[in-house]
């Protein structure tokens, strides 16, 4: 053994680094396992919009678990996080009545506060940066986060470090068995054993992914410099995104925009579009995403898709965006949003399998290392 541990976590990504941090805040002795050099999977990827407010189910409810972890390590690691809340712009009538009609739906999922700030198209134009002609409403949705994913993530795992963490990097997992990590440096001792290692989970337990019905969802992305009128002050959302998120799309009155947006732009349809934009601390801007899955993401990107979502982002904000940087996302995808599995005694596989593992990932891992170790009140300074 090259080493003995109370909790083994393979993967440093967002939720293995909140099951890390579950352990260590528990008292345990713990190690990371992670094969590159620093993480560069999905925890970096992606827009760093913690959206909570539009989840349902499991997922809003490790949601609401991260939400306090974010704001927590964002103090205690020292990485940017803004309480930004969500815009959410409405373009056609059938999208503010989903909106109206998720305000009620989500009432009271937040404490005394409310979910979701019905604006009409004055006050809309006013918070962000689109003419109101293009406009009939839309919302603000106060609970919601935004950080940076990459500087957050290495900011957490610095962190950890500090709190007794061991990492051990450019270092493959080959199998995972009750007690014990074999590695390409050797085995690993550990009474416990968590694999978050997302898509590649069918590389580490290939049953258990085969039988979850696990693929890789890739996704197209862009960080680009647009010229806004004035910044962003939160992540805006569109009536693409209505139809992707699961407390939007499963209210009666998503039907009416998923039907009217798919006849308009088969098009943007044919991409799986969500059409959302998130802009960073130095001003850039990050657009996107299209959606493909498979067992295996393609490396080849075309071209269109990123002519599409710049064209849409020059057409809402009137401005041509230059870009900066493209690049491939890849994410776990399933039927179901989460992979919660013990395939052998002592050893659990989590998984967000769906592109919400920003803002549900500290939460799942909290929630089921709770549950094996016991619940951990959350007091400021714990």
């Amino acid at each position: 053994m090259t080493g003995r541990f109370d909790v083994a976590v393979v993967g440093s990504g967002i939720v293995g680094l909140g099951a890390a941090y579950a352990a260590v805040r528990r008292g345990l002795r713990v190690v990371v396992i992670e094969r590159s050099a620093e993480p560069v999977g999905a925890t970096v990827r992606n827009f760093g919009h913690l959206c909570f407010t539009p989840q349902s189910g499991d997922a809003l409810r490790y949601g609401i678990a991260s939400r306090e972890l974010w704001l927590r390590l964002a103090r205690d690691a020292g990485f940017w996080l803004r309480e930004s809340g969500t815009h959410v712009v409405a373009r056609h009538d059938d999208e503010l009545a989903l909106l109206v009609a998720f305000g009620a739906h989500q009432a009271g999922s937040f404490g005394d506060g409310p979910a979701v700030t019905l604006l009409d198209s004055a006050t809309m134009a006013a918070e962000i940066p689109v003419e109101r002609s293009k406009l009939v409403g839309g919302a603000h949705l106060p609970y919601d986060l935004q950080t940076d994913p990459r500087s957050a993530a290495a900011a957490i795992r610095r962190h950890l470090a500090t709190l007794g963490v061991e990492f051990r990097m450019r270092t493959s997992v080959g199998q995972v068995g009750t007690g014990v990590v074999d590695t390409s440096r050797g085995p690993i001792g550990a009474d416990t054993i968590v694999v978050a290692v997302n898509h590649d989970i069918d590389q580490i337990l290939p049953s258990l992914a085969e039988s979850h019905g696990i693929v890789r969802c890739s996704l197209d992305m862009l960080r680009v410099d647009l010229p806004l009128t004035r910044p962003l002050s939160a992540p805006l959302l569109t009536g693409w995104s209505l139809i992707r998120y699961s407390a939007f799309a499963t209210l009666p009155e998503a039907a009416a925009v998923r039907n009217r947006l798919h006849d308009e732009r088969p098009d943007l349809a044919a991409i799986d579009l969500n059409q959302m934009y998130t802009q960073l601390a130095d001003g850039s801007v990050i657009v996107g995403d299209s959606h493909a899955t498979g067992t295996t993401a393609s490396p080849f990107q075309t071209e269109s898709t990123f002519d599409l979502l710049l064209a849409e982002a020059s057409t809402l904000f009137g401005a041509p965006p230059r870009v900066l940087e493209r690049w491939q996302g890849v994410y776990a995808s399933a039927a179901d949003e989460f992979l919660v599995a013990e395939p052998e005694p002592g050893v659990f596989a989590l998984a967000a399998t769906t592109g919400i593992g920003m803002t549900t990932g500290l939460g799942l891992a909290e929630t089921i290392l709770s549950e094996r170790f016991g619940a951990l009140t959350l007091t400021k300074g714990a």
